[in-house]
């Protein structure tokens, strides 16, 4: 079975930077859509960015637009997650997901993807 394996969380200040790494552990479906959900404490889990393998299609929740970069490596079966200018309201567990299927216009859905990391924690302080 693949697994997700996820790195690069962190704790930094208010404006700084992290990446967020994730590697699926087996062969995958080469049409494949991977990317990142969040939680933060006491919040519902929420999308925020999601990317296609076979095309540059690209999906952010508006609420990173601008400050997150989402890119891939095929050969790796890998996605990043570039976040710079981050927030306090950033905070929170992020994990990866994957479909082995287009994105889609319902991209924003938890069901469409069956495989989720253990997630990475990102603090982000004043």
């Amino acid at each position: 079975q693949v697994h997700l394996v996820e790195s690069g969380g962190g704790s930094v200040k208010a404006g700084g930077s992290l990446r967020l790494s994730c590697a699926a552990s087996g062969p995958i479906d080469v049409s494949n859509c991977m990317g990142w959900f969040r939680q933060a404490p006491g919040k519902e889990r929420e999308p925020v960015a999601v990317r296609y393998s076979e095309t540059e299609s690209k999906y952010y929740a508006d609420s990173v637009m601008g400050r997150f970069t989402i890119s891939k490596d095929n050969d790796k079966n890998a996605v990043y997650l570039q976040m710079f200018n981050l927030k306090p309201e950033d905070t929170g567990m992020y994990y990866c997901v994957l479909r082995e299927d287009l994105c889609g216009l319902k991209w924003r859905l938890q069901s469409r993807y069956n495989r989720w990391g253990q997630g990475t924690q990102v603090t982000v302080s004043e």
